[in-house]
């Protein structure tokens, strides 16, 4: 199941980016990466003349400006030496001045270094700035489409190079400050490597130029960028560093031209570099939880990450834009992906360990057995508990002439009423050896009073084996049977054993090893209860009415072990003497 949701996890955000679905989610981010980049040193290069408030102020006039300010203003950025004068104003239809249009016509010309922009181009790349062929000839200015796509939310991020067969205005000037054509990238566009917020581009009033009102030599060797920025003329754009405060067009203009100026040093990553990201993000999660627990794989995973977003801000930084919006869709459904499937398949492993421990500990306390397990794959506890065996005399030998179904009833009404004995003191039933049992208390369910609690089930086990005998004589089956039982106290390491197909629980020690024996001692005696020392001094509430059998000696052990019994559990047929029989005890 987690290959299959790596696979369709990454199926999913592959087709989602082949569509390129989140587009608008993705450019965001690159806006997110200008603003942790901050801003850049303001080109050199460049200097923004801006049409503002304070020109209208300064010249005492209203929009459009009278084409001989136009003039007036190019030969002064001529005369101080500018290398380039882009013009982000459209000169398209005649003003109402034809003297004052010829001025700005001939003030072009004899600038020589101008691009003029327009937004209005046909389909052969043919513009009507300055009246159409001739007089855009006679000025030798450039032309240049000064439009931007926009992207989703009109966003201005991106500039393109050819529109309608016409060099756009960043290009076309960054041609003219160079001299020679600007070769392009790859592709129609390319990303704007935008300086910094508005303002970052070193501006000074179009009044103020118009007037001679600035530093000599402030333009020598500059790409002048000419435009409007008062709010009133409606030329204010979002950008990538723009926030809630517009940039003006030219001065987008100018940080496209300077982008261009640069050589494009902002470029988006190959594709396949994205697909490898998404891939990567996309199978982490899934993949390290075959491998370990699914909280410490997604744990991982948002460590991995954190280091892609931290590698794509200094990719960016370096001039790479990687796709990041769809590794992180991808590297989240998984790790969700992931979260899920863990709590689906533990919830069913709880259930299944409900199921497992409920044969073995009372239904009461399974909820808390659960939760000091680790589910059906519970490893070993080492626990200090007390170890239970009994066994039935002479069973094997009644059985033989009844019928097999006959003999698995009277069996089953054996076994259930010494299983609800054992399992109403708080027990926990380990396993059905025929006629056998054997119980552990203390374990996996920890009791302090676990010594107490086998003693209580071993004086219920003899109490309903009584009742059980009547029933058998009642039945005409006989006169009844015998039981022994030993009881041994002590560290116990009790699990699960097996494979992942079939598992049981166990409880395996040297303790376990000797209770077996005591049961087996009980052979030949006329007691059905045995229980170590161990088991008396581990007693939390003393019994005054333990008798002491004495100290014999038990198979596989070097000390002899004091032994004790109640007097209630006398067999009511004597047999031999304990001392007279230390019976070879399998367990």
């Amino acid at each position: 199941m987690l290959l299959a949701a790596a696979a369709g996890t990454v199926a999913v955000v592959l087709l989602g980016y082949g569509f390129d679905v989140l587009k608008r989610t993705e450019f965001s981010t690159v806006d997110t990466r200008f603003d942790i980049r901050g801003t850049r040193k303001p080109p050199r290069e460049l200097v923004f003349v801006k049409i503002d408030d304070e020109t209208f102020n300064d010249l005492n006039t209203t929009f459009p400006l009278p084409r001989q300010l136009h003039a007036k203003v190019i030969d002064r950025l001529k005369a101080d030496g500018a290398r380039a004068i882009a013009y982000d104003v459209q000169f398209t239809e005649p003003s109402s001045d034809p003297n004052a249009d010829d001025a700005l016509i001939q003030s072009v010309r004899d600038a020589g270094n101008v691009v003029l922009a327009t937004t209005e181009v046909d389909s052969k790349g043919k513009t009507k700035i300055f009246g159409g062929a001739d007089g855009l000839a006679y000025s030798k200015a450039v032309p240049s489409d000064s439009l931007f796509p926009n992207d989703p939310g009109g966003v201005f991020r991106r500039t393109e190079f050819r529109i309608d067969g016409l060099t756009t205005f960043p290009l076309a000037a960054a041609g003219v400050f160079r001299g020679r054509r600007i070769d392009p990238p790859g592709g129609a566009s390319a990303w704007i490597d935008f300086a910094g917020p508005p303002g970052t581009v070193k501006s000074i009033s179009f009044g103020k130029v118009e007037q001679g009102r600035f530093p000599k030599g402030m333009f020598k060797d500059k790409l002048v960028v000419v435009g409007a920025s008062a709010p009133s003329l409606q030329d204010l754009h979002p950008t990538s560093t723009t926030g809630d405060n517009p940039m003006p067009g030219p001065e987008i203009q100018a940080n496209a031209a300077d982008t261009a100026l640069r050589g494009f040093p902002l470029s988006g990553a190959p594709g396949v570099i994205d697909v490898a990201l998404i891939v990567l993000l996309g199978v982490a999660a899934p993949l390290l939880a075959l491998r370990m627990a699914a909280p410490k794989a997604v744990l991982i995973t948002i460590g991995l990450v954190a280091l892609f977003l931290v590698a794509a801000q200094l990719l960016f930084n370096g001039g790479t834009i990687v796709k990041v919006v769809y590794p992180l869709v991808a590297a989240g459904l998984s790790a969700a992906a992931t979260v899920i499937l863990y709590a689906i398949s533990a919830a069913f492993e709880r259930e299944r360990a409900r199921d497992a421990f409920a044969r073995f500990v009372p239904e009461s306390v399974v909820g808390q057995v659960l939760d000091q397990a680790d589910g059906v794959r519970l490893g070993g506890v080492r626990a200090d508990s007390t170890v239970l065996f009994s066994d039935l005399r002479g069973f094997t030998s009644f059985a033989e002439p009844l019928e097999p179904d006959q003999v698995i009833s009277i069996l089953n009404r054996y076994l259930t009423a010494m299983s609800d004995a054992i399992l109403d003191n708080g027990g926990t039933l380990v396993a059905y050896m025929g006629d056998g049992i054997m119980a552990v208390f203390g374990a996996p369910l920890r009791q302090d009073d676990h010594a107490d609690r086998a003693l209580a089930a071993s004086e219920d086990m003899l109490g309903r084996f009584d009742e059980f005998n009547e029933w058998l004589r009642a039945e005409g089956l006989g006169e009844g049977f015998k039981m022994g039982i030993g009881l041994n106290s002590g560290p116990v390491m009790s699990g699960n054993v097996g494979s992942e197909r079939r598992l049981e629980y166990t409880a395996i020690g040297d303790t376990t090893n000797t209770a077996a024996r005591l049961e087996g001692m009980t052979k030949g005696t006329p007691w059905q209860l045995y229980l170590a020392d161990s088991t008396r001094e581990s007693l939390q509430r003393p019994r005054e009415d333990l008798e002491a059998v004495g100290e014999f000696e038990v198979r596989g052990r070097e000390a002899k072990i004091r032994l004790w019994t109640l007097p209630g559990t006398r067999h009511r047929e004597p047999a031999a003497a304990p001392a007279a029989a230390v019976p070879e005890v399998t367990g």
